[in-house]
């Protein structure tokens, strides 16, 4: 089996650019985590297990997913910078979220490790100096710079609050 070609700047990074409106990545990842301490934990407790759609996930399980990830493309963001090596092949979010115990936790204590996990990830993209910033990172069929993931993480979170304002809130009766 021949290996995909690799595509740079693959076409997702256009929504990842839209998504993020202009912003540089340190702006970027400071206004997402305003967005997540402006979460109204009270709305997403009354929504509680209901979902928008029969098999969707809860928002519990959606503020896994994005814990998750980000702890996975922060893993990928450190391996390039450190020139360690490439990248494992890629994960299934589906798997992932079946597998979760999201549901057994609250939406505090989701919304709590979603705010250090950010923390953590905006420290560490501060670390990197420009020319780390710069990298050019190479797995699967991508290749694109690595500020590039970081605003992954930021687009992912826009993402999935989009569909929670847009499907979920509604439910809140």
């Amino acid at each position: 089996m021949e290996k995909a070609e690799t595509k740079k700047n693959p076409d997702f990074l256009e929504d990842v650019y839209k998504l993020n409106e202009g912003f540089e990545l340190k702006e970027a990842l400071k206004l997402s985590l305003k967005k997540i301490d402006k979460i109204d934990i009270a709305q997403l407790n009354r929504i509680g297990f209901n979902t928008y759609e029969k098999g969707k996930w809860t928002i519990h399980k959606i503020l896994q997913h994005l814990i998750d990830w980000e702890r996975i493309w922060c893993f990928r963001a450190i391996i390039f910078a450190r020139e360690e090596g490439s990248v494992l092949d890629g994960h299934e979010a589906e798997i992932m979220g079946n597998n979760s115990n999201a549901d057994e936790r609250s939406i505090e204590q989701l919304i709590n490790e979603l705010r250090i996990v950010r923390q953590s990830t905006i420290m560490m993209f501060e670390s990197f100096n420009k020319k780390i910033l710069e990298t050019n990172c190479v797995f699967f069929e991508y290749e694109m710079p690595l500020f590039a993931l970081g605003l992954t993480i930021t687009a992912h979170q826009i993402h999935h609050f989009n569909i929670i304002k847009e499907r979920y809130i509604p439910l809140d009766n």
